[in-house]
């Protein structure tokens, strides 16, 4: 593909090959970047709807090798929810995998747990796919975007749009 592109900048005038390389540079530059999903700060966490935590690693007795990085410890797909919590949005960063717990307030906990086509629990969803994260629910069951579009047949979403 390069050497295609390569070639058609070749035989272009100047100015248009600059202009499609300066198209180029533009439309990467716009590429969306994965900010890390916030997390509450413990302060804060008392009257909070929402609540992000870090889950600390564990490790399984025998796997405690300071010479193999976290990464390579950590399970493939092996997710525990934390008691508390709905789900669990997994992301790595730098090659560290990042596991946070996302609590809900009692009310909105029990409701999305009955019902998780809700709007704050498809928000939360959301904001950990943003962050670059993967959601996981109890039994490290995977929240995709299959999941999400079973949900959204439930339930009549009207959203407006700004102009």
């Amino acid at each position: 593909m390069a050497r295609i592109v390569a070639h058609c900048l070749v035989r272009m005038a100047p100015n248009r090959a600059l202009a499609v390389m300066f198209a180029v540079l533009t439309v990467s530059a716009c590429a969306p970047m994965h900010e890390p999903l916030p997390i509450t700060p413990p302060g804060e966490s008392k009257g909070a709807a929402v609540v992000r935590r870090p889950i600390p690693e564990t490790t399984a007795p025998g796997t405690g090798n300071a010479a193999v990085p976290p990464a390579a410890r950590a399970p493939a797909t092996g997710v525990v929810v934390p008691a508390g919590s709905l789900y669990v949005c997994v992301s790595e960063k730098e090659g560290v995998r990042q596991e946070t717990a996302i609590q809900f307030a009692p009310k909105v906990g029990s409701l999305c747990a009955k019902h998780p086509e809700m709007g704050p629990c498809q928000y939360e969803r959301e904001a950990c796919r943003r962050s670059g994260g993967r959601v996981y629910a109890a039994g490290g069951v995977e929240i995709t975007r299959e999941t999400e579009a079973e949900y959204d047949k439930k339930v009549l979403r009207v959203r407006f749009k700004a102009n």
